[in-house]
């Protein structure tokens, strides 16, 4: 069924949850540490935030059909397609250079890929636990 394992899945899911949760930075010229403000700057967006490299290094680690795949379970759990085999068919014939790109522009991305995957019968509970 899926060629991408449910471990990078889950993993790429986990890093789109981090980077959806970024927000604009307060106050950019801030000379504050993280114990003088209690760690909330780490939910804020600066341009040296390692958080956006790391959703993009994974993406681009993947081959072709990790991609597609991917892109399918974003779409199956967006609701845009009714079965995996649509949703395969439809990415296969829509990816290009800028898959990437695309998956990393989507809003609520994470939710998708947790949706898509839940739809085959992967649990995010179950590998978190498997992660404790």
């Amino acid at each position: 069924m899926l060629t991408i394992s449910p471990e990078k899945a889950f993993f790429i899911l986990m890093k789109a949850r981090e980077f959806d949760a970024k927000v604009e930075p307060d106050d950019p010229e801030s000379g504050s540490n993280p114990s003088d403000d209690k760690g909330v700057a780490i939910l804020e967006d600066f341009a040296d935030d390692p958080t956006y490299q790391e959703l993009t290094d994974a993406l681009k680690s993947l081959n072709e059909d990790e991609l597609t795949d991917l892109l399918a379970l974003a779409w199956l759990g967006r609701g845009d397609v009714e079965t995996w085999d649509q949703a395969v068919a439809q990415a296969r014939g829509a990816q290009d250079a800028n898959a990437a790109r695309y998956l990393v522009g989507t809003p609520l991305l994470s939710d998708y890929l947790e949706n898509g995957l839940s739809e085959l019968g992967y649990s995010l509970e179950d590998y978190e636990l498997g992660r404790l």
